[in-house]
């Protein structure tokens, strides 16, 4: 295996364990342990499954496409509408949160050492430092991310190591079923990786052996790591009462409050600082990863390549409006990851199915000596109602 490839599946994995692992046990503290698994790994199915489909579309067209070009090329011009709305309300959305919980970690980090900054100030210092590396390119992303992600992996391990003897088998139990659906949005996000699969493919120069190994390892590690943080999670937090997970849940500081509860209920500095450091990089990596994907879009959108003088309107494009909601409304991070869900939906469900479908049996653009993804009509009709549910349940609960 090679360091590409190691590097390529970190940086998935990085899109995915980010604000959304955080997320996870309070979104669906109601809903309780066993339950939430159920969730997961129904997520991430339909999730991977959409995955593999936007990677046997992208291959059908020429290099550096993105799902602009894709959208255009198998469902005409209302296809592509729906991809520039739904891909940009989607990343600004993510990008939201992780500026909008980064910059809220990152002003409680400063507190302790007397250094006290308004909100703005802690969400812009966190934007500028991470978007600018974006701006160097996947290569720079990549080695950066590489760094990143052995912290996070090793904090994580210490921190779990740390936790589990903690833990009350009490809390593991109970939850309620018909609370799901309001997890299942902020579930949903936390495999949302595959708006990197065209950046892969790029990166790997139509390699699609790596690619598919790439997509297949760094969503099940995930899955993995999500069912392991969410036993560590609600086993020692309580989802109930005073500083409880669904007090977080209706907090707009819920990333700062969340360590906070680690330490007061475990009383044991290590813990408190490995979960600083869990917490920070996983909100540096998702940003990364997902803020490379928005300008790669962007760069396809706009029709401007790497070495246009004007690769600084993608720049300006890509971080200002989500900068701008942060400055709006603060405590972005759980909204913006609710509203997430239903454009990940979308995004990464909806409209990767309805490319397949009008590319294999409509248009019959599909290339038989490239990628094609199994299940035939079944799944994709599978997808395409799963998502349509989705869809529809979660615009209810918004809206009750």
């Amino acid at each position: 295996m090679n360091m590409k490839l190691i590097g390529s599946i970190l940086l998935m994995i990085g899109t995915s364990i980010g604000g959304g692992m955080l997320a996870l046990p309070i979104a669906t503290s109601q809903a309780g342990f066993i339950h939430s698994t159920i969730l997961l790994f129904a997520c991430w199915a339909v999730m991977t499954a959409g995955a593999f489909l936007i990677l046997e579309v992208n291959l059908w067209l020429p290099k550096d496409t993105n799902m602009i070009s894709m959208a255009k090329a198998t469902l005409g011009k209302s296809g592509q509408a729906v991809a520039w709305v739904t891909y940009l309300l989607l990343l600004y959305s993510l990008l939201a949160a992780y500026i909008s919980g980064g910059g809220d970690f990152l002003r409680n980090l400063l507190s302790i050492v007397h250094i006290e900054l308004p909100i703005w100030l802690s969400s812009l210092v966190y934007a500028l430092l991470l978007s600018f590396i974006v701006g160097l390119g996947i290569r720079s992303v990549d080695l950066v991310n590489r760094s990143l992600m052995f912290i996070k992996m090793g904090s994580l391990i210490l921190l779990m190591t740390l936790i589990f003897p903690n833990i009350l088998k009490t809390n593991l139990i109970g939850g309620h079923f018909h609370y799901l659906t309001a997890g299942i949005t902020v579930t949903l996000t936390s495999f949302g990786y595959a708006t990197i699969v065209p950046s892969l493919r790029s990166y790997f120069q139509d390699d699609v052996k790596k690619i598919r190994l790439a997509i297949l390892i760094g969503s099940f590690v995930p899955l993995i790591c999500y069912i392991l943080w969410d036993i560590a999670i609600m086993g020692v937090i309580p989802s109930e009462g005073s500083n409880g997970l669904v007090d977080m849940l209706q907090s707009g500081r819920s990333t700062s409050e969340f360590v906070n509860a680690l330490s007061q209920l475990l009383q044991r500095d290590s813990i408190t600082a490995f979960a600083r450091i869990f917490t920070s990089v996983c909100l540096a990596t998702a940003f990364l990863g997902v803020g490379l994907s928005l300008w790669d879009f962007l760069a396809d959108g706009l029709k401007v390549n790497k070495s246009n003088g004007k690769i600084w309107i993608v720049h300006i494009a890509t971080f200002l409006p989500p900068m701008l909601i942060v400055l709006l409304y603060p405590g972005a991070f759980i909204a913006a990851l609710s509203y997430a869900g239903i454009y990940c939906a979308i995004l990464l469900m909806l409209l990767p199915a309805l490319m397949a479908w009008s590319g294999r049996y409509r248009k019959k653009i599909a290339k038989k000596e490239t990628f094609r993804f199994f299940g035939g009509k079944p799944l994709l009709v599978g997808l395409i109602s799963v998502s349509v549910l989705v869809i529809g349940q979660t615009l209810i609960e918004l809206m009750i």
